[in-house]
């Protein structure tokens, strides 16, 4: 199973903050109101040489407001299933209470390593209400911790790795190609998810912004491994109006940051907007890799011509990016969702792939000879040879005798012969001059 951790409780006694301490990053959002988590959230963290996975969940809970109450219970259970030990996370200020006591009957079914870490400890009047949890009468020991100063959590940590079977790896996910699947709120990007894995690895509703943390899950196609990352719809600035919303457009635009390519989902009822090209230009000017996917083209009605006037009006808004393939597809109806990932990947061998540079210039060459740089100022312009360079997306160095007078038509046109030639469809392309 590995050495996989859960955090559990019921909401709002700290389990977000624990878990940031444990990765040492500010990943998972925190706020004081409760149910801000709601899917299950992994990082990775070590202790005195052991390397563990971290889970926070939502907090469980029965009987309340929240319309996403059994859909949050769902992605805690998971969780403990998928754990090898599990930190159940209480609240000394509150005290004991009956959500407590009805969650400790699920974990005592659950017969796995369990560790009370009674949060909030912050003082030794604190610490001495810990002793309060033995009430639950699980069979655990009882760490009092503060999650936000991290005093305590030493102690409990020590016991912890001592249950692991393994050292752990450092990183699982070092080297794994990133896909993330980016969009305006409640356009399907969960429901894509959810349909690839064949499980409910996001909570899924009407409303928009139900995603807030940008959501991790390995998926394997052709023999190889990928991470397909949700996140949270973005919106225009003017429109979010909560902390908790702020923060997870950030954590959106971080996931794009680190993302290698980007399926963007458009709702094909509202087409292409502002926001939508918002989100394209910024993947464009950062290098990654793109994928267009209109979803809902079930509920559109259709003739002959509907999708080449689609694809139309997507390219007149998006000019001068051109390169990008778009797909129209049905989540709900499972239609081509699992051509959207096979062009993901194609994407992602495009961005990553290296020109020999004998080849380049036995393509390149002949059409330049064709088709010369234009003179500027009675000057000719000599291209002698190309060669790609090493960069984060396909980078190609033209070396000449005046790179300062090459004119942008024709920086347009070797662009277009590379793609002709190599076929980079899907990724942005960077042509650099420098004097030979």
């Amino acid at each position: 199973m590995g050495n996989i951790v859960a955090i559990v409780g019921r909401p709002n006694v700290g389990k977000s903050t624990f878990f940031n301490r444990l990765i040492e990053k500010r990943q998972a959002i925190m706020d004081n109101m409760p149910g801000v988590t709601r899917d299950r959230h992994y990082g990775y963290a070590e202790w005195c040489g052991k390397f563990f996975t971290v889970i926070d969940t939502g907090g469980y809970v029965v009987g309340s407001e929240d319309k996403f109450e059994s859909a949050i219970r769902d992605q805690v259970k998971l969780a403990i299933d998928e754990a090898s030990a599990v930190i159940f996370m209480v609240d000394c200020r509150d005290g004991l209470t009956g959500f407590d006591k009805d969650f400790a009957n699920i974990l005592r079914a659950s017969k796995k390593s369990i560790f009370i870490a009674a949060n909030k400890a912050d003082t030794p009047d604190k610490t001495l209400l810990a002793t309060e949890f033995y009430e639950m009468g699980l069979d655990a020991e009882i760490f009092p911790i503060s999650a936000e100063n991290g005093s305590g959590t030493g102690e409990l940590l020590d016991e912890l790795i001592k249950t692991f079977p393994e050292e752990g790896i450092e990183d699982p996910n070092a080297g794994i190609p990133k896909i993330s699947i980016l969009g305006r709120p409640n356009v399907g990007k969960s429901s894509f998810l959810n349909a690839l894995l064949g499980t409910e690895r996001c909570i899924v509703t009407d409303e928009a912004g139900t995603t807030r943390d940008a959501i991790h899950s390995h998926y394997k196609m052709f023999g190889k491994e990928y991470i397909l990352i949700d996140t949270a719809g973005i919106r225009k600035k003017g429109k979010v109006k909560e902390d908790i919303e702020f923060y997870s457009v950030l954590r959106s635009l971080r996931t794009l940051e680190e993302s290698d390519v980007v399926i963007v989902v458009i709702d094909a009822e509202r087409g292409m907007e502002s926001q939508d090209v918002n989100i394209i230009s910024l993947a464009h000017r950062q290098g990654k890799g793109m994928v267009i996917m209109v979803n809902k083209w079930d509920l559109v009605q259709k003739d002959s011509k509907t999708a080449d006037k689609f694809k139309k009006d997507i390219l007149d808004k998006l000019a001068p990016i051109d390169y990008i393939p778009i797909m129209f597809v049905s989540v709900l109806e499972k239609q081509r969702i699992f051509q959207v990932m096979e062009k993901a990947v194609q994407v992602f061998e495009n961005k990553t792939k290296k020109i020999a540079t004998s080849k380049l210039n036995d393509a390149m060459l002949p059409e330049i000879l064709h088709y010369p740089p234009p003179a500027t100022k009675g000057k000719h312009i000599q291209i002698k040879y190309v060669t790609q360079v090493n960069a984060r997306f396909p980078s190609f160095a033209f070396f000449c005798n005046l790179p300062q007078y090459i004119h942008e038509s024709y920086e347009r046109f070797l662009e277009n012969k590379i793609r002709e030639k190599f076929d980079f469809d899907g990724v942005p392309v960077r042509l650099i001059f420098r004097k030979k």
